[in-house]
């Protein structure tokens, strides 16, 4: 398979689909921004795409909590196109809104059934976050992992978050301790020389610094940080004084997933 093709999935209030899209098609896969209702009323299927992504946003403008209706579209109109497609072996990723959707959904931290186990929360400053943020990747020592999503990234990368209500929290200690035996946290929120810190270095007040998550079999991604918005060095805030880069911290994330997808 040459260029996998990706199922970028929206709804109302999405608002970052097309620069998912553009991320993908950068790393190589062939794109297409897909309705939910297309897949609710079967005039598209999960059956033609390799990779599902589930961008970020303000899905139904964030009603009752943020990616909670869009969840519950997942959970109970679409749970059997999606559970199919996992199990054939293909990759999901949810970002910001995607990510609150994933966890709302009950498809992360995963288990098979769907339970919800964990929220994403209006965050511990109160206010909507939206600036850089250094994160501690698999690669450094400190965090080990099966997520295919995550392979081959510097120790510490820098990404934007935008978000009102990113702050993880576990229904109780024993997910959090399963997320850690499991190898599930795959992203934490650090400072520059990748120390763990609390505000501003973690925006949102999330338990352990958890910036993103993995399921068991790590081929479902959720993060609050946008990788999209960094795929181009020239997006960095300091491109200017630090010069090019080549691409953009977040471009291999997308890399990944394609390249895992052409297996």
């Amino acid at each position: 398979m040459n260029r996998p093709k990706v199922c970028v999935l929206r709804t109302s209030g999405t608002n970052c689909d097309n620069e998912t899209a553009f991320a993908f098609k950068k790393a190589g896969a062939d794109v297409e921004l897909v309705h939910v209702n297309s897949l609710v009323l079967g005039a598209k299927g999960l059956g033609g795409f390799q990779i599902l992504a589930l961008p970020g946003g303000f899905s139904y403008g964030d009603d009752v909590a943020s990616g909670k209706i869009f969840a519950n579209e997942l959970r109970f109109k679409l749970i059997g196109q999606i559970k199919e497609f996992v199990a054939e072996g293909k990759i999901i990723i949810g970002i910001c809104n995607g990510f609150q959707i994933l966890v709302k959904s009950g498809l992360l931290p995963g288990r098979g059934e769907c339970a919800r186990e964990a929220t994403l929360t209006i965050n511990d400053s109160g206010k909507f976050e939206d600036r850089w943020t250094y994160l501690l990747t698999t690669s450094d020592q400190r965090l080990t992992t099966n997520c295919v999503w995550t392979k081959n990234l510097p120790p510490v990368i820098y990404l934007p978050v935008a978000h009102g209500e990113g702050k993880f929290i576990t229904g109780d200690n024993e997910v959090l301790a399963r997320l850690k035996k499991n190898k599930q946290i795959v992203l934490r929120y650090c400072d520059e020389a990748g120390k763990s810190s609390d505000y501003p270095a973690n925006p949102n007040g999330s338990e352990d610094n958890i910036a993103g998550i993995c399921d068991e079999t790590g081929r479902i991604l959720g993060l609050m940080p946008h990788p999209e918005r960094h795929v181009l060095s020239t997006q960095h805030p300091r491109w200017t004084g630090q010069g090019h880069k080549g691409e953009g911290d977040g471009l291999q994330i997308f890399r990944n997933g394609v390249e895992y997808a052409k297996k």
